[in-house]
């Protein structure tokens, strides 16, 4: 994974790895994906997804009141019925599709 020829740094790196093991039909919040590597906040794992996570399924990490990055909510809400991801109204049911990490 590489941007402009460079290397990722390391805790990008981390937290796209992060991502990549979220279940289908899944989801976490930024604030989880930084407390599941014990490292960062919500912001810095925003900040590693809007520059590197296209390549990951970026869809399933959303914000702690279970909506989706503003702009990206019609291609969101596509894969969450495709994945079949637990929703109340137009946001995840966080009670239910949160991931917490352990479970496959």
């Amino acid at each position: 994974m590489e941007r402009l020829n460079r290397p990722l740094p390391p805790f990008a790196e981390r937290v796209l790895d992060v991502v990549e093991r979220i279940p289908p039909g899944k989801v976490m919040s930024y604030g989880d994906v930084a407390e599941y590597l014990g490292e960062g906040g919500p912001r810095q794992v925003g900040r590693v997804m809007s520059h590197w996570g296209g390549g990951v399924p970026w869809w399933r990490v959303i914000r702690a009141d279970g909506t989706p990055a503003a702009g990206l909510e019609d291609e969101c809400f596509a894969r969450w019925r495709q994945e079949g991801t637990p929703m109340r109204g137009a946001r995840a049911d966080m009670r239910l599709a949160r991931w917490d990490g352990r479970t496959p």
